[in-house]
């Protein structure tokens, strides 16, 4: 044996004792989509042995049912073009728990340029996924409240309106009266309870598709989709009447509610629908001033 052929012997050993030691899951398949190799972490992952492995197609291995038919036409695809790419999706365990991989695929040529196989280098990024999930859900949600915040309103808004055809979204723009005499007369903690029971109270009136938020302050808006500006009024009426029902630790305080009503409409800017409803909302105070002048 020459040192060339001890190198590359020991490089190859280097190589089978990186695989059989990585936590990636690693396979390879042939163009029919059968397991020609799976390292010991794949083994792990779906509870069979190589022996059980190899042979078999392996989306009928641990790939999930929806994503079988995406994966047969990748592979053809790839086996096809030479050419294969990046993928992420649901793969089930050997106890049928889905798990989110990160996958790395790579086509492999014979020596005359001819695809033969796909290896596939496969990462668990689950707990990733799940993390930036949590991430992005507390960017929005309103940390008193526990409801939509502002941002999430307004993603909400633009996908119902960034579209050429689509149903109408209805607007209502709720703005809290006499708030800050509360908060002057009985502290902010009694303000901050308000504002939690206003939240609760117009979450149990939303229906399902339905988004209340709290866009900052004492203002809170509720997006119906598909909402119209006659069953939009009703909501209106219903969303006054609720909140304005006694509130514990504020026996002599009513708090009452001024409701904006807007309809969005495909195509529209979310801030015009907004600032309608915003509109809309402080011809309601004044109505509510004039007949009660104490507010």
């Amino acid at each position: 044996m020459t040192g060339r052929d001890v190198e590359t012997a020991g490089a190859l050993a280097l190589v089978a004792a990186f695989i059989d030691a990585t936590e990636a899951l690693v396979c390879i398949v042939d163009a029919d989509s059968r397991i020609l190799f799976a390292n010991p972490a794949l083994q792990r992952f779906t509870a069979r042995s190589a022996d059980r492995l190899l042979g078999e197609r392996f989306w009928e291995v641990y790939v999930v049912p929806e994503h079988v038919e995406p994966a047969q036409d990748a592979v053809a695809q790839a086996m096809a073009t030479g050419q294969a790419h990046p993928q992420e999706g649901d793969w089930l365990t050997g106890d049928g728990v889905r798990r989110r991989v990160a996958m790395r695929n790579t086509v492999l040529e014979d020596g005359a340029g001819r695809p033969f196989a796909i290896a596939c280098v496969g990462i668990d990024v689950t707990a990733d996924r799940e993390r930036e999930a949590g991430l992005h859900q507390q960017a929005q949600t309103d940390l008193l409240t526990g409801i939509a915040n502002r941002a999430a309103l307004f993603d909400a808004l633009h996908r119902h309106l960034d579209v050429v055809v689509g149903p109408d979204v209805g607007v209502l723009f709720c703005d809290l009266d006499r708030f800050k005499q509360i908060n002057d007369e009985y502290g902010h903690q009694v303000g901050d309870r308000v504002l939690v029971e206003v939240a609760r109270r117009l979450s149990a009136l939303a229906s399902s598709g339905d988004l209340v938020a709290r866009l900052g302050g004492d203002e809170f808006v509720l997006l119906r989709p598909g909402g119209d500006e006659s069953s939009l009024a009703v909501l209106a009426r219903r969303v006054a009447t609720t909140v304005l029902a006694p509130f514990g630790g504020l026996p002599d305080q009513p708090v009452g509610i001024s409701v904006g009503v807007a309809v969005g409409r495909p195509g529209e800017a979310p801030d015009e629908v907004i600032a309608r409803a915003d509109l809309a909302m402080y011809g309601a105070k004044s109505h509510h001033r004039r007949r009660t002048p104490r507010d």
